[in-house]
């Protein structure tokens, strides 16, 4: 395994090979993290992009570039404005690398939009998201790994919008009305058949506002899954 920490100052950006320097702060001024080799990354993303599952449309568009250091972004980076064809609108659009894209879509369909109608009578209209793409460590602790946010490998949403206008809120209906909670729940399990990595208010008071969705690879096989 190798690791990196990686400092990112304006407008300079210095990379250290691992050993002592994991040890030590890379300045306070910038933000830096640690990285580690994942050599999965690059053919999951190529297969994904050669299979054609993601196409651009109206709702999906293909973006040249992330930003930030080498080390973040995707190859082949799209811009995701609605799920399930349009029909549920991502607010605002989400900067995504392309197998989470699919699992979105499938998570939407096949889990949020029955919820909406089970609890609540009403059609999904759309997704309030709190974060997608961003160059930073985890939950932004300056010296930590490096985020799935950074990879465009991860999904933060905050809220769920119905036809009829009305929201259901991460923070405020977690312990909201038994309705409210009833369907959040529904949620939650069901996102840990589509993501590996579902953290929810459950996990820690950082995540009270969202649930957190990623497809990093977990445990020496990468297949353990990761829903709090």
């Amino acid at each position: 395994m190798v690791l990196r920490r990686i400092c990112v100052f304006a407008p300079l950006i210095v990379l250290l090979l691992s050993g002592p320097a994991l040890l030590s702060g890379c300045g306070t001024s910038g933000t830096n993290f640690v990285v580690k080799d994942d050599p999965w990354r690059s053919p999951e993303e190529r297969a994904c992009l050669a299979s054609g599952v993601v196409r651009q449309s109206a709702f999906v568009r293909a973006r040249s570039a992330l930003g930030g250091p080498s080390v973040c972004g995707a190859e082949t980076p799209f811009e995701m404005l609605a799920a399930d064809s349009g029909r549920v609108t991502l607010e605002p659009s989400a900067s995504l690398r392309c197998p989470m894209i699919p699992q979105i879509d499938s998570w939407v369909k096949n889990v949020v939009e029955p919820a909406a109608r089970y609890y609540f009578r009403q059609e999904l209209a759309g997704l309030k998201i709190l974060a997608s793409y961003s160059c930073r460590p985890m939950n932004s602790v300056d010296g930590a790994r490096i985020s799935e946010h950074a990879y465009a490998n991860a999904l933060d949403v905050g809220g769920f919008k119905l036809a009829n206008g009305d929201t259901i809120s991460v923070l405020r209906d977690w312990n909201g009305s038994e309705r409210e909670q009833a369907f959040l729940r529904r949620v939650h399990q069901g996102s840990c058949e589509y993501f590996t990595t579902v953290l929810s208010p459950n996990y820690n008071r950082l995540h009270a506002d969202h649930f957190h969705l990623d497809l990093a690879r977990h445990g020496r096989d990468g297949l353990m899954r990761i829903c709090k």
